[in-house]
């Protein structure tokens, strides 16, 4: 089951001879799940042959940590007066701690 991209999401992709760009956003669609070995994400834009696309990753629980570690460091640079944000990344956090911790 997929759903709807809530924002957007931009994907680059460089290899040493080629360079792929991509764009998701509203129309787009998004899976999201944790796995016995780490966190998997697929984007996907639907469409016409030439304008459609999608991404597969899956990243280990160890890289997600690191990569929540850095997220973290970084919060200052979201602006304190950009509520919007700041109260999405908290719902999801502590969504994510409570279901890791069994808190209701």
């Amino acid at each position: 089951m997929t759903k709807s991209v809530p924002d957007k999401a931009e994907i680059a992709l460089e290899y040493p001879d080629k360079f792929y760009v991509g764009t998701f956003e509203k129309s787009s669609r998004f899976e999201a799940h944790l796995d016995p070995t780490g966190f998997a994400l697929v984007l996907e834009r639907p469409g016409a042959e030439d304008v459609r696309k999608s991404i597969h990753m899956h990243i280990a629980f160890g890289l997600l940590a690191g990569i929540l570690c850095e997220l973290a460091a970084t919060v200052g640079q979201i602006p304190e007066d950009d509520i919007l944000h700041r109260d999405q990344l908290t719902e999801a956090v502590t969504q994510l701690y409570r279901a890791l911790t069994k808190e209701k």
